[in-house]
């Protein structure tokens, strides 16, 4: 039986892509343990290269996750350490859905001054949205 699920995006800096995303969705990024990654250094099962100081604070190079607050609904998303160059269109994106006070192009905005770019405009009948790209071109809509 499946327990859950998380959302994992391949990341070139996946440090930045996480608290870049969790400060878009007003989520958290999860803490860093220092002293279990301490403990797997010492015991051979990890090495320093393994590592990174994010903050000033002991953390996997390979990965970081953000949450959504407690209580909050959402699942888990994860960005993981990758080399790989994208050369397709996503086939599969995040839909933010945003509170219908919200000013769309207000929200566009703020994306954009943080690094994200539109890629192109939809509609379908009354609904609009706009597909964008974060920082590493991973796709979103809102």
């Amino acid at each position: 039986m499946i327990a859950g699920i998380q959302v994992t995006f391949d990341a070139f800096h996946p440090h930045e892509l996480a608290a870049w995303w969790a400060e878009t969705l007003g989520w958290e990024v999860e803490p860093s343990n220092p002293e279990f990654i301490q403990k797997m250094i010492a015991e051979g099962q990890a090495t320093e290269e393994d590592t990174v100081l994010v903050n000033g604070v002991l953390a996997w190079k390979d990965g970081a996750a953000i949450n959504p607050p407690a209580g909050a609904p959402g699942v888990r998303i994860l960005f993981q350490l990758t080399e790989n160059v994208k050369i397709l269109k996503d086939r599969i994106h995040l839909d933010l859905r945003l509170d219908p006070n919200e000013d769309l192009t207000a929200v566009r905005k703020r994306l954009e001054e943080r690094g994200a770019r539109l890629l192109w405009k939809g509609k379908q009948g009354p609904h609009a949205w706009w597909t964008m790209a974060d920082p590493e071109g991973n796709e979103f809509c809102v």
